[in-house]
């Protein structure tokens, strides 16, 4: 690359070339450095194209094809989510683009942003827009609001993106562009990035300055811990008794595993996992006392209850990991190390906002000599081992259907250090959570920032993309019930067209389960929930999963019990091409009953079934556990 950096001196002055032209040059030549290797920061990108986007920036994109690889998605919304899973897959030190015609491909993207926005994942979204001259309006596809012309589908994209623009003139990219990308790489603003770009302009055409197509090399900043907040941080801390270190997603973000690990050991702290943060530590590290929360183990919440002093790290405190702030005694002190000012703060935090791993070595020298009494970490290693032997028995044998349990650990049993799980929404991000063994670091990819029904097989596509560049024998498995599959699976075809293979495990539960499970604990009637309990259905159909999937290219495999599972997925290991295997699994039975805390659910004041009026109750008892103050 270095051959490529020319002087202001030798540069021509300007450049003459379309706007959409201008755009792709541009992250063409935008790189990073990480770990000593420098790389496009942009590793391509997902694109439909229609009469918004065709003409002028799939023009752009056809000329960059060998630098920027253009993936053809199936779904906007689905090439969204791979993208965020491709983000996430690089730690966030790289992503994907995603282009979309105006109008409904366009508003597909807006779940997506959502997600990305939730989870803090940088995708850039470059999407077609009204004309910027508004000659020929109203066009096709266009939203028109009679008293503000200025107003469109592009506008609903403010609400969930971190950088939002509408570019009105070419000269315009000269800014909106960097910071565009400087927001996708900043720690503490990171997320989704939406450029609108009129029809009209992609194609015109302007001198741009040469110098704006200089290669850059990019690296992503580490904040040091304000000097005073460390202090406050380690005097609270060297006072507890009863310590603990929530390890949150920012730990991978940050590369800080191999910090956190060591902070832990040298200060005898029991670690627990948020969802994000699962495979910060491997399944069987002493110090690995278990996922916490509502969807975690017995043995994190144990000690999370009895803890006086709780440094989390990397994590935005979501109600799920928090139990709708009712995990924590309420006169445990919070100490929040995080990138972000906003989440550093939350629940009367003490706040230390930094990078994960400057912030630990700091905390650490400023601890030294300090380490937790030895009877607390054993009482929580105590917790983890009974939990474990119930993780054994709940992957175990059982009568009946299988368990999405048996079918995590079978999976788990037969997976290698490197391979990447992917799943989301639904019981599977739960069961996950509690059940899956870490084998390697930064692994697991359960999406439950967002909770979003429709990522697993997209978002394993984008995953399978990302690890395709680095771990290229490894596997990546995806777990997806038949609702989410049902919602959105085109991305089979899309995984089989390019060559990306994925494992995909379909547990077909009849319906939406695990929302029938929510139904009956809130006393309510299971009700549009179970295919069964559809009143407007005529007649139940089972859908032929293995047979759909066969039909978009993909190797599949029906089975009925976890022994012919296993030797399914065996097979599934040693094809050539995505490969889908299709069991039914218990919606009733079978599912985790231990590891959860209270979760605050909105429940009706007034209803005429006793059951519902239980439960409101029962809810009520456990709100005055709730921590009070944001």
């Amino acid at each position: 690359m270095s051959e490529r950096v020319q002087t202001a001196e030798t540069l021509p002055a300007t450049r003459r070339m379309t706007v959409a032209q201008a755009i792709v040059a541009w992250l063409a030549n935008q790189f990073i450095e990480t770990d000593g290797k420098v790389q496009r920061v942009c590793g391509g990108g997902f694109g439909i194209f229609g009469h918004g986007n065709a003409p002028s920036l799939g023009e752009a994109l056809y000329e960059a094809r060998a630098e920027l690889p253009l993936y053809r998605g199936q779904n906007e919304q689905s090439m969204g989510f791979a993208a965020a899973a491709y983000a996430k897959a690089q730690l966030r030190r790289r992503f994907m683009f995603c282009t979309a015609s105006a109008g409904p491909g366009t508003a597909n993207l807006l779940t997506a942003a959502a997600l990305a926005h939730a989870n803090r994942l940088p995708i850039l979204m470059l999407c077609g827009d009204n004309f910027a001259t508004r000659l020929p309006d109203p066009v096709l596809q266009q939203l028109e609001h009679f008293g503000n012309p200025t107003l469109g589908v592009t506008d609903a994209f403010k609400a969930v993106c971190r950088y939002w623009d509408r570019i009105t003139h070419p000269a315009q990219i000269l800014n909106s562009l960097p910071a565009a990308l400087a927001t996708m790489l900043d720690p503490a603003d990171c997320g989704p990035a939406f450029i609108a770009l009129p029809q009209d302009l992609q194609g015109w055409a302007w001198d741009f300055p040469e110098a704006f197509f200089v290669p850059q090399i990019h690296r992503i900043r580490r904040a040091a811990p304000d000097p005073l907040e460390l202090a406050d941080a380690a005097a609270l801390l060297a006072s507890a008794k009863r310590p603990m270190i929530i390890a949150g997603g920012g730990v991978q973000y940050s590369q800080a595993v191999a910090e956190l690990t060591a902070f832990a050991k040298a200060h005898r702290i029991p670690v627990v996992e948020t969802i994000a943060g699962r495979a910060n530590l491997l399944w069987d590290d002493p110090l690995n006392i278990g996922p916490l929360g509502v969807t975690g183990s017995d043995s994190a919440n144990a000690i999370a209850e009895r803890a006086d002093v709780i440094l989390a790290v990397g994590t935005r405190l979501q109600d799920f990991t928090t139990g709708s702030w009712s995990a924590f005694d309420n006169g445990a002190r919070i100490i929040s190390l995080n990138a972000a000012r906003h989440d550093a703060a939350k629940h009367r935090s003490l706040p230390l906002v930094c990078d994960a791993k400057t912030g630990l070595v700091g905390l650490s020298q400023a601890l030294a000599g300090y380490r937790a009494p030895a009877e607390w970490l054993a009482l929580a290693q105590g917790k983890r081992a009974i939990w474990n032997a119930y993780v054994a028995g709940n992957t175990g044998p059982r009568n009946g259907l299988p368990s999405y349990a048996q079918a995590i650990g079978a999976v788990n049993d037969r997976c290698a250090p490197d391979d990447r799980v992917v799943t989301a929404a639904g019981g599977l991000p739960a069961e996950v959570t509690a059940n899956w063994r870490s084998l390697g670091i930064g692994t697991v990819d359960v999406e439950f920032g967002f909770s979003c029904m429709g990522y697993e097989i997209a978002g394993g596509w984008g995953a399978r993309i990302a690890q395709a560049e680095t771990q290229p024998n490894a596997e990546t498995v995806v777990f997806v019930g038949d609702g989410s599959y049902l919602l959105m699976n085109s991305d089979i075809y899309s995984s089989v067209l390019s060559g990306h293979k994925l494992i995909v495990v379909v547990l077909d539960n009849g319906g939406f389960a695990v929302i029938n499970k929510l139904q009956k604990n809130t006393g309510n009637a299971s009700f549009n929930t179970l295919f069964s309990d559809c009143p407007t259905i005529a007649a139940p159909f089972a859908v032929d999963f293995a047979a759909h999937a066969r039909a978009m290219g993909a190797i599949t495999q029906e089975v009925e019990n976890m022994q012919d599972f296993g030797a399914a997925f065996d097979r599934a290991r040693a094809a050539d091409r995505t490969a889908v295997i299709v069991m039914r699994v218990d919606p009733h039975d079978g599912w985790t009953d231990q590891g959860h805390t209270w979760w605050e659910v909105g429940l009706p004041e007034v209803s005429s079934r006793p059951t519902v009026d239980a439960a409101r109750e029962a809810q009520a008892t456990g709100r005055t556990r709730q921590r009070q103050g944001l």
